[in-house]
């Protein structure tokens, strides 16, 4: 599973063999939460969390959205479509 980005002691992740829409996986401090991308312009949406707080959903959402041009590409070389 390829860690794609690092920030504030968590990881995104983009498994090589999942499925559409463009998505990542943020796991750390306890918790997971999966994003859609809505690439290319975003912004990403929650599709899902397990054990982050509020505040920490929005804290990721913005960490995302200022990388979402990397994470999109990133997406697109791993699995050629968004």
């Amino acid at each position: 599973m390829p860690t794609i980005l690092r920030f504030d002691g968590l990881r995104a992740v983009i498994y090589p063999d999942d499925h559409r829409p463009a998505h990542v996986h943020v796991i750390g401090n306890g918790g997971e939460a999966v994003f859609i991308l809505n690439c290319p312009d975003g912004p990403p949406e929650l599709r899902e969390s397990y054990r982050f707080s509020s505040s920490e959903l929005n804290r990721i959402a913005s960490a995302l959205l200022e990388k979402l041009p990397a994470l999109c590409a990133k997406w697109r070389e791993i699995h050629g479509h968004y």
